[in-house]
């Protein structure tokens, strides 16, 4: 039980790391961004592949998140031609297009097969309980610095700017502010959280394969933040815990509802959530840690 909850903590985690970089994207900056998974795909693989040649975990995963940040950079500026609706389409089929490269590109990724063998992290601890621990142990420090790093950012003249791109872009552009560079930067900031997270479930899951990274993980993680409250630090985090509390008390459900066959279970838990987020978006709008003064 006790390996079982370290697990999921891990997990939380690395998705606490990719939520609060899509908050900043979005909950900060207003960019729709439904590609979020296609930089947590070129982190973990630049780790995985990195690890595997005996590049030590911290270049590594700097490594991901600097080819992270960068492939947002030209994404970056598509956004800058598009209506948000029409970033969304773009971003979405920029993480589909990496998904595709990682997979036609076998004489590096490996292809469907997969690459195997990726180091684990705090490997020296041996493979137990103790090193998962460990793992989460870094792993929260991690997002520690990231809320700071994100705290500070937002409460600096630089976070007040892109809130006033968020809320009305027209006015900034009217006060003779350029949003372009301010946009780019905090999509590329947001990649580089993702990039790290790559690392992170790389080298914990030690195995990955590009169907990991499908669409479905970016709307998990926008499910969290609008759980949370979008454009909060602390609705990151707390809407991330909740998700994984529903994806992982779903699975309990077979045992109450006997007659759904583990297939059909799959849907049921994705209508559970489904339903969770409507229920918050009609009741809670503001999300779990919103402005209970506002609705």
């Amino acid at each position: 039980m006790e390996a079982y909850l370290v697990a999921m903590s891990i997990v939380t985690a690395i998705y606490v790391l990719l939520a609060l970089g899509l908050n900043l994207q979005y909950g900060f900056t207003g960019l729709i961004n439904f590609g979020h998974v296609g930089f947590f795909c070129i982190g973990a693989y630049t780790a995985a592949l990195m690890g595997q040649i005996g590049i030590a975990w911290p270049i590594s995963f700097l490594s991901g998140a600097a080819l992270a940040a960068l492939a947002a950079w030209p994404l970056g500026l598509v956004s800058l031609k598009l209506r948000d609706d029409y970033f969304a389409i773009v971003s979405l089929g920029f993480s589909e297009t990496v998904r595709i490269v990682v997979t036609s590109e076998q004489w590096l990724t490996k292809g469907v097969q997969g690459i195997t063998g990726i180091p684990k992290l705090m490997g020296f601890l041996g493979t137990g309980l103790v090193q998962s621990f460990a793992v989460l142990v870094l792993l929260v420090t991690v997002i520690v610095l990231a809320g700071l790093a994100n705290r500070r950012i937002t409460r600096s003249p630089f976070g007040r700017m892109i809130e006033a791109i968020r809320d009305n872009e027209e006015a900034v552009k009217a006060l003779g502010k350029d949003p372009a560079g301010f946009k780019i930067q905090v999509l590329m900031l947001g990649a580089g959280l993702a990039g790290i997270a790559g690392g992170f479930y790389a080298h914990y899951i030690g195995y990955i394969v590009p169907e990991q990274f499908i669409p479905l993980m970016t709307f998990y993680v926008w499910m969290a933040i609008i759980i949370g409250g979008v454009g909060r630090i602390s609705g990151a985090i707390a809407g991330t815990v909740i998700l994984m509390i529903f994806l992982e008390g779903s699975r309990f459900l077979r045992g109450f509802i006997p007659f759904v066959s583990e297939v059909e279970m799959a849907s049921v838990r994705i209508g559970i959530i489904g339903l969770a987020l409507v229920l918050f978006t009609l009741y809670r709008p503001q999300g779990l840690m919103g402005d209970y003064t506002k609705r």
